[in-house]
């Protein structure tokens, strides 16, 4: 008989770079190995939205771009499972993968991080330079404090908490909370902006694990979710799949359950400037999520939320045709 050591699983792990994606993947591969007995190897991808840092992401094709190269690995065989940040996520994933598991959510706030430590969204001065890389973000912050000045902010979480510290005189930068609490940097929160405020992204503070439609991690890895984070990504997912909206939208959806343990879903579509925004709600129980998230997408699309979708694709558009005219 062998006393040679039984062999384990091994597991291939896809990720983006970034130190919140590091992050977030070497905590979920530890509970892969802690909770499915194998052993993991990460598969670092640098994706067509990291290598572009001088453009808008809703200039060029959104949120997406943090997701295409990952989900190629998956379907080649190079990768099992990806981590990703379920906001990252757009409402059309590849064919052929799927969302197997929501293992958890941290904080789903925005959170202001203010050059003068203390200084919350209201007492920011009047013309204060505010930094974001989110439209949702800019819309939502232009109906609070239209006498603002928004900055555009790409780059990882650490690049942008030293520009408040750079030569471009910004007075505060907006991220999430969940990448700042996750990365250790918690203590640079001046302000966890609430959610009546600001509603956050869809699926912000959600971690999403994307596997091949159908092959057996997938069974295995969705034991991984628990139930009320589920109910919650799904109602959300189901919003924005129901809009079709991605990051060049400012639209928000949050789903939490309440004190009497229903599932409670706001969602909104805004006009760029923020002057027009479309609000609707709805709750029911949990098995319901989906049904829920629909619903309350298609009181913003029968109320208003329509037309500004339909403005913004024409917007884009035309900025499209602006760009190609340009570059002949």
């Amino acid at each position: 008989m062998s006393d040679a050591p039984l062999l384990r699983e091994r597991l291939r792990v896809a990720t983006r770079g970034s130190d919140l994606a590091l992050t977030q993947t070497r905590h979920i591969a530890a509970r892969l190995e802690r909770e499915l007995g194998v052993e993991t190897e990460l598969v670092v991808l640098r994706t067509t939205g990291d290598r572009i840092q001088d453009r808008s992401l809703s200039k060029i094709g959104g949120k997406g771009l943090f997701v295409k190269e990952i989900e190629e690995a998956l379907l080649d065989g190079r990768a099992d499972v990806a981590v990703h940040s379920a906001k990252d996520v757009p409402a059309a994933i590849a064919r052929g993968c799927v969302i197997a598991a929501h293992p958890e959510r941290e904080d789903p706030r925005d959170a202001l991080c203010a050059r003068v430590r203390g200084t919350t969204l209201a007492g920011l001065a009047p013309g204060a330079r505010v930094g974001t890389g989110s439209t949702r973000r800019v819309a939502l912050l232009r109906a609070l404090r239209p006498d603002l000045e928004i900055v555009p902010l790409r780059g990882n979480v650490p690049t942008r908490l030293r520009r408040l510290e750079g030569e471009d005189g910004l007075d505060a930068v907006i991220l999430a909370c969940a990448g700042l609490d996750r990365l250790g940097l918690g203590a640079h929160i001046d302000e966890r902006i609430a959610t009546d405020a600001m509603l956050p992204a869809v699926g912000q503070g959600v971690l999403a694990l994307e596997t091949r439609e159908g092959d057996p991690w997938q069974a295995r890895i969705a034991a991984l979710e628990p139930v009320e984070v589920g109910h919650v990504a799904r109602a959300e997912r189901a919003f924005q799949r129901t809009l079709g909206g991605d990051c060049s939208v400012p639209l928000a959806g949050f789903a939490e359950r309440t004190a009497e343990g229903a599932l409670r879903f706001r969602g909104l579509v805004s006009s760029l400037d923020g002057e027009r925004i479309v609000r609707a709600e709805a709750s029911g129980r949990g098995d319901e999520a989906e049904a829920i998230g629909r619903r309350v997408a298609e009181r913003v699309l029968a109320d208003g939320g329509r037309e500004i979708l339909a403005e913004l694709a024409a917007q884009a558009e035309a900025e499209a045709a602006l760009e190609d005219a340009i570059d002949v």
